[in-house]
């Protein structure tokens, strides 16, 4: 059997969580939300790819407070309404897919990056009269010079951003979300503090590694007494500036985080700085993933650029990760997983309704594509 398609065990304080395969869908943001609401359309978007044969399922940064938003379409879970919302088209999305299959969560606060315009209409920073708000990071510092600076988290701040991690953990658990991502990379909050860039505190959340990390796994320790499941951490693993966080920074977080009860670590990388050179190319990522898996133990999700079966199923053998994660090719060709199942004599599980896609002369080719019933 390829590994891509073994089954994994995720660790938690509840017991494991056996995950039937070790691709995941990583999350993507729809920008489809009035009011942080889920919708027909995220109900959608979460039935095909809980049907794309991937283990792992994680719906998009989710916010869990209003301003916390990357964009004015963003999700939420920060109320009782976006808690309901999200309830109903999760649940109703899960009734038409595998059971095997599993959910994750990745929670996030966007910082000073917050209060963006959506990608396809340019992303820049919305002004009040655009329908945006103000922001606010570790430092009163732009992400971007032309940019109006974000307003520096008082000690009252980062209690109120705390609970609302808590609570938006706790409606996760609430409406049966599996696993919890907590998102600390690609420039958003959390990664803020994490980088020397965009922290620039003298008190106690600012200066060295110690100090830049404090806010962050003060965060993670409290959403750890929240959920019982499996709770991970999204790291930019280097800012890829000079002078930045980077790869040892990640190695020794990473391991302090298994310290205190971290049960994985998702690698990417980017995002908190416009002067970051990305040496873009398949599975750049990867060796970064590598490397932080070597040095913390932690169960890891390579991501970035992996787009094709044997790639992936390459990535685990040589021992860069644990867990694949693709994005946008799930988007392309929802049906990803089935066809690396195919190709690699893997077994995915679908819904009956589509088990006679295969045209009869492919079934010998793809016979060895388990579509089982629930």
């Amino acid at each position: 059997m390829p590994l891509l398609f073994s089954p994994f065990a995720l660790s938690s304080p509840a017991g494991g969580l056996n995950l039937p395969n070790r691709l995941v869908v990583a999350p993507m943001c729809q920008y489809a939300s009035t009011d942080g609401l889920a919708n027909d359309w995220h109900q959608f978007h979460w039935t095909n790819l809980l049907n794309s044969g991937a283990g792992l399922l994680t719906i998009e940064a989710t916010a869990v407070e209003p301003d916390g938003r990357i964009s004015p379409g963003c999700l939420g879970l920060w109320s009782d309404a976006t808690e309901a919302a999200l309830t109903n088209a999760l649940h109703r999305a899960r009734a038409q897919a595998p059971a095997e299959v599993k959910v994750a969560i990745q929670l996030s606060h966007a910082g000073r990056k917050a209060s963006s315009a959506k990608p396809w209409d340019g992303g820049a920073l919305l002004g009040p009269d655009q329908g945006g708000w103000a922001t606010s990071g570790p430092s009163a510092l732009p992400h971007l010079p032309t940019e109006t600076p974000p307003h520096a988290l008082t000690e009252a701040d980062l209690d109120r951003i705390e609970a609302a991690f808590v609570s938006a953990a706790q409606r996760a658990q609430r409406l049966g979300i599996d696993v919890v991502e907590l998102h600390a990379a690609h420039g958003y909050l959390l990664h803020q503090f994490l980088s020397p860039l965009s922290n620039q505190r003298t008190d106690a959340w600012g200066g060295g590694h110690e100090g830049r990390t404090a806010y962050p796994t003060r965060v993670f320790k409290a959403m750890r007494s929240a959920f019982t499941g499996p709770l991970g951490v999204r790291v930019s693993a280097t800012d890829w500036v000079d002078g930045g966080w980077g790869a040892e920074d990640t190695c020794r977080w990473a391991t302090h985080l298994k310290s205190l009860g971290a049960d994985f670590v998702h690698v990417s990388s980017g995002g908190v700085s416009p002067l970051q050179k990305i040496p873009v190319g398949p599975g750049y990522q990867l060796p970064l993933a590598r490397q932080v898996r070597q040095a913390s133990g932690l169960a890891t999700m390579g991501v970035g650029l992996i787009t094709q079966a044997a790639q992936a199923e390459a990535a685990l053998q040589s021992g860069d990760a644990d867990l694949v994660a693709l994005a946008r090719a799930f988007l392309y060709n929802p049906r990803w997983g089935w066809q690396a199942a195919g190709e690699l004599g893997g077994t995915v599980a679908a819904m009956p309704a589509y088990w006679r896609c295969l045209p009869k002369e492919a079934q010998a080719a793809f016979g060895h594509v388990r579509i089982g019933m629930r």
